[in-house]
């Protein structure tokens, strides 16, 4: 009687109940990853501010009080340097006037970094259509078309794209004025936009076509192939997919440099003009004041290089986080 009622007192106790699994998406993986990177976190966050800061410039500006169209020529000695002990530093111009001109700094810095935001961000996307648009043709349907594509590739790859910029600059900005198509800094900003893409689509290319040619030999392809699935089909709803995660880092970490090209070419006087501002113009009328105004010089290289900085961090971060043997 002892051992039934014992036997069925095991079989009638309650089972403890196992912990849930809860299942995570790869996002969440992913952003749980970028979370625990706090110099990523910190990068995302300074990135984020500046581009709304440049976004929103006007309101920014107007909210500061600063007009980066006044010249605050009062506030300038008879040889255009600010007055004062702090080069001309105050409440009304947080980061200083500008040598020669008077006009506030800070509010120069985010109207020029609108430009130079816009020519890295339509110049990065422009090139990674390409580039991923040729990457997947040539990965995915290989022989003779990968062939000329790959050629293709190379071809522009070798050329010097940075002394092409230089000696095409302004033939290229006439004939793009010529066509109507812009004129003034618009035809600049036109032909920066258009030789920078031209020249940066073979390296998105190149990692694309890699990715694809791994993914189409993995086992889902095959499945999809097997199920009598269309070209457009596979590629579109099998292969694009898998395929954000490296642009993503890519588009991150080509964003810095596309704004780094920006203020080289406008730095050389064959990006936008004055009166207009970006940081590369800012930059080169800074080394002019540099031995008796090194304040100016000095926060225009910083903000450049915190924003080039930040974005690449972020970018850093984000390959990491995405990188599925993070965790291992």
């Amino acid at each position: 009687m002892s051992l039934n009622s014992a036997a069925n007192s095991e079989v009638d106790a309650p089972v403890s109940a196992s912990p849930a699994i809860a299942g995570r998406s790869p996002r969440q993986i992913a952003w749980s990853r970028f979370k625990r990177n706090k110099v990523g976190m910190v990068a995302a966050g300074i990135s984020i501010f500046l581009l709304s800061a440049s976004l929103f410039a006007p309101v920014v500006c107007k909210l500061l009080g600063i007009n980066p169209f006044d010249l605050n020529l009062d506030g300038l000695d008879t040889s255009g340097i600010p007055r004062g002990k702090y080069a001309g530093f105050s409440l009304d111009h947080p980061l200083g006037l500008i040598p020669g001109t008077g006009r506030d700094l800070l509010a120069q810095l985010l109207y020029g970094s609108r430009i130079s935001f816009m020519i890295a961000i339509v110049t990065t996307f422009t090139s990674l259509t390409i580039g991923f648009f040729v990457g997947i043709v040539g990965g995915y349907f290989r022989g003779r078309v990968d062939g000329y594509l790959g050629r293709l590739t190379d071809f522009l790859l070798a050329f010097p794209a940075f002394f092409m910029i230089v000696a095409l600059s302004e033939p290229m900005v006439g004939r793009i004025e010529q066509a109507g198509i812009a004129q003034g800094n618009g035809a600049r900003i036109v032909f920066l936009i258009i030789f920078l893409s031209f020249f940066g689509w073979p390296g998105f290319s190149r990692l694309i076509r890699s990715q694809v040619l791994s993914l189409r030999e993995r086992e889902f392809v095959t499945a999809a192939q097997a199920m009598g699935a269309s070209r457009r089909r596979i590629i579109m709803k099998e292969l694009v997919p898998n395929l954000w995660a490296p642009v993503i880092v890519v588009v991150s970490l080509s964003l810095p440099g596309y704004l780094a090209a920006e203020a080289v070419f406008s730095f050389l006087g064959l990006g936008v003009q004055p009166p207009a501002s970006t940081w590369g113009i800012l930059l080169s009328n800074a080394t002019r004041f540099v031995t008796v105004m090194p304040s100016f010089f000095l926060i225009t290289s910083a903000s450049l290089v915190i924003v080039v900085l930040a974005f690449n961090l972020v970018g850093d971060a984000l390959r990491d986080a995405l990188d599925p043997r993070a965790d291992k």
